[in-house]
């Protein structure tokens, strides 16, 4: 974002920064490709979790595969008209440097790697539900907004040429129910990482992204990401806000077990819902080839994906850590056992 052009910021602003502008846009999308989009025939992957759990690095291992069709920094600002922007902005569309993103972990990015853009689509249609001042909640899209972004996946298919939809968005967990229910067919992957790993991550991100100018910030919140940095809203199960300092271990902590509470509840409840150990599919050669199998395509050896040391942090002595770690290893264990038995 720092080396984006004037031009750039206003059309980012221009796009994303009016939900009236942004509905009008989608709109001339619909009209013009809706009719010769392909049909939604519901086979597709949702990546998701909580952020910093290897949800990007899974989705780009997928994306290799080349069987899903999935937005892309090449779709931006115009994220809801993928059809028309790419139409218009063919002729300057070139892939670029591949870029260490803004997170500094040393994934690397050009015009053309996936990302995490359809949240536009639930902020823009759906935000005042679950886009609160102080938090986000738990959404349950009605059937019009269900059937709007199935309208949305299909122009996406139209547009990348492909039959199955990609996604990764960390703010699926709100309305996963919903999601898993509206689409039998697809398979929701839930990577699951190390509570004290996970926190530390979330813990160095809200201090990386705690700075920045006013257009960061807006661009943040424009593509739904509150999960850290001065855009940050917590997930809020059941009315309740975790309070803390969100530049303490114990604040993040925290966040970990609410949210894998839910996740937990939500994978009991659905056969199409797939818990993934994030440290087994980095060190145990047959997680991948399980999951490949699970979603439908041939493995191929990951590139994405590493063998990273364990970092070693200290364990806390308190009981939110021990809440933590053992509701982890209930969840390692279903994935285990779940995938094992594919």
């Amino acid at each position: 974002m720092a080396d984006y052009s004037l031009l750039d910021k206003f059309l980012h602003s221009f796009a994303l920064g009016s939900n009236m502008r942004a509905e009008m846009i989608h709109d001339m999308e619909r009209g013009a490709y809706l009719k010769s989009a392909p049909a939604d025939e519901g086979k597709h992957v949702f990546v998701t979790g909580l952020a910093r759990a290897g949800t990007t690095i899974l989705m780009r291992e997928i994306h290799r595969s080349d069987a899903f069709g999935s937005l892309s920094y090449a779709d931006m600002p115009f994220v809801l008209a993928p059809n028309l922007w790419h139409k218009f902005s063919a002729n300057n569309r070139k892939a670029g440097d591949m870029v260490e993103r803004a997170h500094g972990d040393g994934i690397k990015v050009d015009f053309y790697s996936p990302e995490a853009l359809d949240e536009v689509y639930w902020r823009v249609f759906a935000g005042k539900e679950y886009i609160y001042r102080d938090r986000l909640v738990p959404h349950a899209p009605d059937a019009e907004q269900m059937a709007g972004y199935s309208d949305l996946i299909r122009l996406i298919l139209l547009r990348t040429g492909k039959q199955r939809y990609l996604s990764k968005s960390n703010n699926s967990i709100l309305r996963l129910p919903s999601l898993a229910k509206a689409f039998p067919d697809a398979v929701f992957l839930i990577p699951i990482r190390n509570p004290l790993d996970h926190a530390h991550s979330l813990l160095s991100q809200h201090k990386r992204f705690s700075q920045g100018d006013k257009f960061t910030h807006n661009y943040m919140k424009w593509l739904g990401h509150h999960e850290f940095g001065v855009t940050h809203k917590p997930f809020a199960w059941d009315g309740i806000v975790i309070k803390g300092d969100p530049l303490t271990l114990d604040y993040w902590l925290a966040q970990w077990v609410a949210a894998h509470k839910q996740i937990a509840a939500v994978d009991t409840a659905h056969a199409n819902v797939q818990l993934i150990s994030y440290q087994a599919l980095k060190n145990d050669a047959t997680i991948w080839p399980a999951v490949a199998q699970r979603i439908g395509i041939t493995p191929t050896p990951m590139a994405e994906i590493q063998v990273m040391p364990d970092r070693g942090f200290d364990k806390p002595q308190n009981p939110l850590f021990d809440e933590a770690d053992n509701l982890f290893r209930v969840l390692e264990d279903r994935a285990h056992h779940s995938l094992g038995a594919v």
